[in-house]
């Protein structure tokens, strides 16, 4: 019986989900408590967020965690035209100890998952693929663990004709690293749209995801004609009761990046 009840608890917890938004600007000392009514953990960028010049998330850390946030730590990384015909290993180094520091800074705790933001979809050109393993590396060598957002949306190459997407293209060459997956795929299906029904993960189409990013704001119209009611008017996804437009995420964890500060008995 304890047996049975033991796998029953593994199944629980390996098909759980957990409903989370990011956003690129923080949303406000005062939003926080309306947002966590929603949402048990949110995207902190530990950096410039893509297209950004400012990082208004700096220095919220402890206010976020206050109000019973769990975290996604986000770390912004280099487009291709930053890397193409460079030894990209140089910066992506470079770069996963910025992130490394800029998480101790923060107050983030050692084993936190730093989410490297790697925005290009498809297959992954040599110089992006040196340049993010490199920065898994050196974020692991400093203390913390290594995780990815990027697409998991299939493309269809013009000149193989193969079906690739970026997480699997990025795992396959990812040797013996251990990195968790942030997938990003709001086509609808398989994603319900803008919806506070969160998904299973897994139900993204990678079955090793660890976070699945499943609505974006504003949504893309060519990818979200099936669920386009669920937006509000102007395309983008609001919170009940909020005019503040978020992107919305479905976890394995109530805290997917393990960043809430430690406690007596769980401490690193």
């Amino acid at each position: 019986m304890r047996l049975a009840v033991s796998f029953l608890l593994l199944v629980s917890s390996a098909l759980a989900q957990h409903l989370g938004f990011d956003r690129n600007e923080f949303p406000g000392d005062a939003n926080l408590p309306q947002l966590r009514q929603h949402f048990e953990y949110t995207g902190y960028w530990l950096n410039a967020p893509p297209g950004a010049k400012t990082n208004t998330w700096v220095g919220k850390r402890k206010k976020v965690e206050e109000a019973g946030f769990g975290f996604i730590v986000l770390y912004t990384g280099k487009l291709y035209k930053q890397l193409k015909g460079a030894e990209a290993g140089e910066p992506g180094s470079a770069d996963g100890l910025a992130a490394a520091r800029a998480a101790k800074e923060e107050g983030f705790p050692k084993g936190t998952i730093i989410f490297l933001d790697q925005e290009e979809g498809g297959r992954l050109l040599p110089e992006q693929k040196d340049y993010l393993y490199a920065w898994v590396d050196a974020v692991i060598a400093n203390g913390y663990r290594a995780g990815v957002y990027c697409s998991g949306i299939p493309i269809k190459e013009e000149e193989s004709g193969e079906i690739v997407n970026t997480a699997d293209d990025i795992k396959k060459d990812a040797g013996p690293r251990k990195i968790a997956y942030f997938i990003a795929q709001d086509a609808c299906p398989p994603g319900p749209g803008c919806v506070l029904r969160p998904p299973l993960p897994k139900d993204s189409g990678i079955a090793f995801a660890d976070v699945w990013q499943f609505s974006q704001s504003p949504r893309r119209p060519d990818q979200t004609a099936a669920c386009a009611k669920t937006y509000a008017a102007d395309g983008n996804c609001y919170p009940p009761g909020m005019r503040l437009h978020v992107d919305l995420n479905t976890a394995t964890s109530a805290d997917p990046s393990e960043g809430r500060t430690p406690t007596k008995t769980n401490a690193k």
